[in-house]
């Protein structure tokens, strides 16, 4: 039976994107919370089907701005925790012929302890959820509260939550290498679906073609391995279908900001309809296809 709860973790930021007149506008937008945005449309208003966040929040007014904005686009807000003396981080987005590159401002961001408290994310999580949290999620904790998130979520997973992992590595972000390769690893462990880009996971791994990700994530113990390719053709692996590829179709991409979250969200929602894996597949290809032709990372459609 097809899950009908989506709960993405992670950080909703200021978001300061080019307008292409010289001036930025303000939204607010993260790597998962994209995926929630996305999901949200897709599912349109069926009550049958629920898309939450969990992070943390100040007590300021960006905060409540941020939260507003959540509620108003339908994004449940249940398990978003309010922490005095914190704010909400910003990233400034630079685009290069449809590439883009961040500036970041985090230093007090609240959703850094998102992962604090074990018993609030027992609470959060359970078995008739699908549960996306990213590279992204881990990389803004620190080593105990990423230790608590895979935890958390590896007892979710037990009581029949699927866990879906996108890799989405920054390496800005880690430590170091070693770091970023050994937590995106025991992170892996725990999931059910990964969602790693090959762009990212051959500079990080070493890998050769996309086909040497699934498998690395396979032999981790994942059961369905999506490698996004960019422009270049997705290649896919599952235990009940085995490994093949899928063409994307050609677009002129304007901004490639939300390409892969928009994917993660096309694809998800139509596995929570019951889609097969091929249909989900091509679901997350149009969307993401569509999304790039747009500035910013939420696009309306």
């Amino acid at each position: 039976m097809a899950h009908k709860k989506l709960l993405t973790i992670g950080e909703c930021m200021v978001e300061m994107a080019p307008d292409g007149a010289g001036k930025y506008d303000m939204n607010f937008a993260g790597d998962t919370l994209n995926t929630a945005w996305y999901a949200r449309r897709c599912l349109g208003d069926d009550p049958a089907y629920h898309v939450g966040y969990l992070t943390c929040a100040g007590e300021d007014a960006v905060s409540d701005r941020m939260l507003a904005f959540l509620e108003s686009s339908g994004i449940e807000t249940d398990h978003i925790t309010r922490i005095a003396d914190r704010t909400v981080g910003l990233y400034m987005i630079q685009l290069d012929n449809g590439e883009r590159s961040f500036a970041y401002w985090r230093d007090t961001s609240a959703a850094k302890l998102l992962a604090a408290d074990p018993a609030r994310l027992d609470a959060a999580f359970d078995g008739e959820s699908i549960l996306l949290f990213s590279g992204i999620t881990l990389a803004i904790l620190s080593p105990d509260h990423r230790q608590n998130l895979i935890d958390a979520l590896s007892r979710a997973r037990a009581n029949g939550a699927e866990v879906v992992f996108d890799t989405n590595i920054r390496p800005r972000l880690w430590e170091n290498a070693e770091a970023t390769k050994d937590w995106l690893s025991k992170a892996a462990a725990i999931a059910d679906i990964m969602l790693p880009s090959f762009d990212e996971e051959e500079v990080m791994f070493g890998d050769k073609k996309p086909a040497d990700t699934a498998l690395r994530y396979r032999n981790l113990g994942a059961h369905t391995v999506i490698v996004k390719n960019g422009a270049d053709e997705l290649y896919a692996w599952s235990k009940g279908e085995g490994g093949f590829t899928l063409h994307p179709d050609p677009v002129q991409p304007v901004d490639s900001t939300a390409a892969g979250d928009s994917f993660n969200a096309g694809f998800l929602t139509a596995r929570m309809k019951g889609a097969d894996l091929t249909e989900a597949l091509r679901a997350g290809m149009a969307l993401s296809a569509q999304v790039v032709l747009h500035r910013g990372a939420l696009v309306k459609l």
